[in-house]
């Protein structure tokens, strides 16, 4: 497994170390707004199913997305509504994940068969400067073994996976009390699938 410290100085090498194992069908853990992520690159099938392996993840439980831009989210799914936009134009970049209708060239590791997937840009953090660098989709799972707290530092991540991931971004400790928001438009309505840190409110009809 690699290691580096994030600061000032390493930040550019780490931005390309991390995109280069994600290009290699690496994994990546990396400290976001809220907590840490794992990151694959989001086409790369064989990333994906080792993912769902060290985590130890249900494949019923489909795999959250980190995006560059409003752009890319609206290339992944289909027919977005006026609310589901207004939502991204609102609070992305943060950490509201917005829970909607998957093309159907993405992996099913993605929607887990429902046919949905969860994306958001994240807010100001290196996991926003990694996925703007990157310019692909990344998965934004949590850094934990499934049913596990979310890993809020680094040491707990390595604790978690060891060697079993390829990198380690050390941010230091995040700010995760919460995780981000999961919300799902419904019949014209904004329903809210997991509270978190931010609290949705557009209410539409």
């Amino acid at each position: 497994m690699q290691y580096i410290k994030l600061t000032a100085d390493t930040e550019k090498e780490a931005l390309s170390r991390a995109i280069d194992v994600l290009l290699k069908g690496g994994i990546v853990a990396f400290p976001t707004e809220t907590f840490y992520g794992l990151g694959v690159k989001y086409d790369n099938e064989d990333a994906l199913r080792r993912l769902y392996e060290v985590k130890h993840r249900p494949k019923e439980k489909a795999m959250p997305l980190l995006v560059p831009s409003i752009k890319t989210a609206l290339t992944l799914c289909k027919n977005p509504s006026l609310l589901e936009r207004m939502l991204m134009e609102r609070y992305w970049p943060g950490p509201l994940t917005i829970v909607l209708k998957a093309q159907e060239d993405l992996s099913t590791y993605l929607t887990a068969g429902t046919g949905r997937v969860a994306m958001r840009i994240p807010g100001k953090s290196f996991a926003l400067r990694l996925v703007k660098q990157a310019g692909f989709p990344i998965t934004a799972t949590s850094a934990n073994i499934s049913g596990k707290p979310p890993a809020d530092n680094p040491q707990k991540v390595i604790d978690y996976f060891d060697d079993r991931i390829d990198l380690v971004i050390d941010g230091g400790k995040t700010y995760g009390i919460e995780p981000s928001t999961i919300v799902e438009v419904v019949e014209g309505r904004v329903k809210i699938l997991r509270k978190g840190i931010v609290k949705p409110s557009i209410h539409h009809s």
